[in-house]
């Protein structure tokens, strides 16, 4: 029987792969902290955690038995890997399983503000709507708009099957040429002709503010910038300078820089719809996370090899 940290409560079908092990899990409704965690893994042999715990080399270097760190997240930033794997420790995530909720959550956020809902619903609610008028409120088609797509993994190619039904042009870039039709070679050659362009990159040293002020400048004034991959993807001070000036008509968030907080500037920011990290929240796609991250914790316990590990080489050691 091998010892499970699991840094906040799951869902109870999600812990049936790990049944017969001892889980330490905190009370319902809390989370353990950084600090908590590192003082926890001593004799721990997996850890379930999620995207907003950060699991570095100090964590690494305290943990003896540590074999396998699942994380109920696609993107794997909170993880430290070459320390994982210079500690023999296998981290696992979850792709797949969230590609069609997250991508139904990009293209809301397409639609939502490219047609100013966000600003619209708050003048309803709050009295600021007195009476219709002709030129209040006016959007951006995204029936027809071209819409850029940046990174252009399972996420990506999701939100372009939706796009299809609003017979958008799609257009799209990655990191490697991918051959296929819509491939544009320099991100710096999508920009400008983009009506909408939506963000699907990990978070890496190379797209760290990926999008910044010298590519916002790059953009269409009557463009909406989307992002639903990682908040760091995007230079938030540059965002907020772009929307102020008018100089991008619009953005959707869901990720922001420093979660949970939010910059104020952006907050304030006009022609904005911004959400707090629901990319995947749906009822069924919370519970195939979990038990994809249960079960690839519970397969390396076994001797397994699961097919979700980010740090396959660590097998070899």
């Amino acid at each position: 029987m091998a010892r499970i940290l699991i840094t906040s409560r799951l869902p109870d079908d999600a812990l049936d792969p790990i049944v017969g092990h001892e889980l330490m899990m905190p009370e319902p409704g809390k989370h353990l902290t950084t600090d908590e965690i590192a003082h926890s893994v001593r004799d721990v042999d997996a850890i379930v955690c999620h995207l907003k715990d950060r699991i570095d080399a100090a964590v690494f270097a305290l943990a003896s038995r540590l074999a396998v760190v699942a994380t109920v997240s696609v993107g794997y930033d909170n993880v430290d890997i070459d320390a994982a794997t210079r500690s023999g420790v296998a981290v696992c995530h979850t792709p797949g399983v969230l590609d069609d909720t997250t991508a139904d959550l990009a293209f809301a956020l397409i639609l939502a503000a490219s047609r100013l809902l966000s600003d619209s619903e708050r003048d309803l609610r709050t009295g600021g709507w007195t009476d219709w008028q002709f030129d209040a409120y006016l959007g951006r088609d995204v029936y027809g708009a071209t819409l850029g797509l940046v990174g252009y993994g399972r996420i990506a190619r999701a939100v372009a099957r939706r796009a299809e039904g609003f017979s958008m042009r799609v257009l799209h870039h990655a990191r490697r040429p991918t051959g296929l039709q819509g491939c544009v070679i320099e991100l710096d050659g999508l920009l400008p002709i983009a009506d909408v362009v939506s963000l699907h990159v990990p978070l890496t040293s190379e797209t760290r503010h990926l999008i910044d002020a010298r590519r916002l400048a790059l953009m269409k004034p009557t463009a909406v910038l989307v992002n639903t991959s990682r908040g760091p993807v995007v230079d938030e001070e540059a965002l907020c300078a772009a929307l102020e000036s008018g100089r991008l008509f619009a953005a959707g968030l869901d990720v922001y820089e420093n979660e949970p907080s939010v910059n104020p500037r952006l907050l304030a920011a006009p022609r904005t719809v911004l959400l707090p990290h629901v990319g995947s929240a749906s009822f069924a796609t919370r519970l195939a996370m979990a038990r994809l991250a249960t079960s690839a914790a519970a397969e390396v316990l076994a001797g397994g090899r699961p097919p979700n590990t980010v740090n396959p080489a660590v097998y070899e050691t």
